[in-house]
């Protein structure tokens, strides 16, 4: 995830070089392994070790996928700022992770790089990371116990039917997950919401990068989406107050709001991220069984 806020500073350009650029400071350095330490334990505490490492490496790629686009564009930013969550507060022992844009985006090219850069490089790590898992889980008879059972993305069902021959949704098999597993599971729905095409979201950003102010008509009609999953999932109630709260649909303010033509590389990769956004959104992620 990543937050612009203009600071009214200096305006670095993308021709700037890295060596021009303000390096981070020490309390930045600090702050950054505060969080991450925090968000190692209360992971730890959700998963164990193995989850709290692989979902680590799974957000480090996505936030420092943000970071590094900056860098090579001159637009400053925050070191990876991850949330800690204790597990009795929310099950995944984190809300994910951002970074806070400091510098106003030049136009829609560098828009582009820094918002589909994390999203990608999130689920090029994460896809493999449940590969693993899957591979490391078992499929079990049903118990009748109750617990906790995480819904299925496409890619999800996917990998599942081709790695253990059978897919979440089977009524004969459940899918005991790996705590590896549960670590791809949980950066790939990260990843998705992430990529919800509202405001100042990854989505939002690259919606806005391709279609420029009609996004905005799009994020009211995804926004009116959510409110209608609501009642299959009540839990999306509480990020549509957040959502509504904290990106009002306001898109990234822009230098050069008619500059920086996307070239086709660009294009391409605000698609993938789109579909991306299909392959891992999951509309019910966690329901209790009784």
């Amino acid at each position: 995830m990543n937050k612009t806020t203009d600071t009214g500073g200096e305006v670095n350009h993308p021709s700037l070089q890295f060596n021009d650029r303000k390096m981070p400071t020490l309390k930045s350095w600090v702050l950054f392994f505060i969080l991450l330490g925090l968000t190692l334990y209360t992971t730890y505490l959700a998963g164990g070790e193995l989850y709290a490492l692989s979902l680590f490496l799974i957000l480090g790629a996505h936030e420092f996928g943000h970071y590094f686009a900056g860098v090579k564009n001159g637009v400053r930013t925050t070191l990876p700022l991850f949330i800690p969550a204790p597990p009795g507060l929310f099950l995944l022992g984190t809300f994910g992770a951002m970074i806070v844009i400091k510098d106003p985006i030049p136009n829609r090219r560098v828009l582009m790089e820094i918002g589909a850069a994390g999203p990608i490089a999130g689920f090029i790590v994460a896809v493999p990371t449940l590969i693993i898992g899957l591979f490391l889980s078992e499929t079990v008879a049903p118990t009748g116990q109750s617990g906790f059972s995480f819904g299925s993305s496409i890619i999800m069902i996917m990998l599942s039917k081709a790695i253990l021959g059978v897919t979440p949704l089977s009524v004969d098999f459940n899918i005991q997950l790996h705590p590896v597993a549960l670590a791809g599971w949980v950066g790939l729905f990260v990843t998705a919401i992430n990529l919800f095409p509202i405001g100042q979201l990854d989505g939002g950003h690259i919606l806005y990068a391709l279609i420029g102010k009609k996004s905005k008509t799009w994020a009211k009609y995804f926004f009116a989406f959510l409110l209608f999953l609501v009642y299959f999932w009540p839990n999306w109630g509480v990020w549509v107050i957040l959502l509504l709260l904290l990106t009002r649909f306001k898109s990234v303010p822009l230098e050069d709001d008619e500059g920086g033509l996307l070239q086709k590389n660009h294009k391409i990769a605000g698609y993938a991220a789109i579909a991306i956004f299909f392959l891992t959104f999951v509309p019910v992620p966690i329901e209790f069984i009784q």
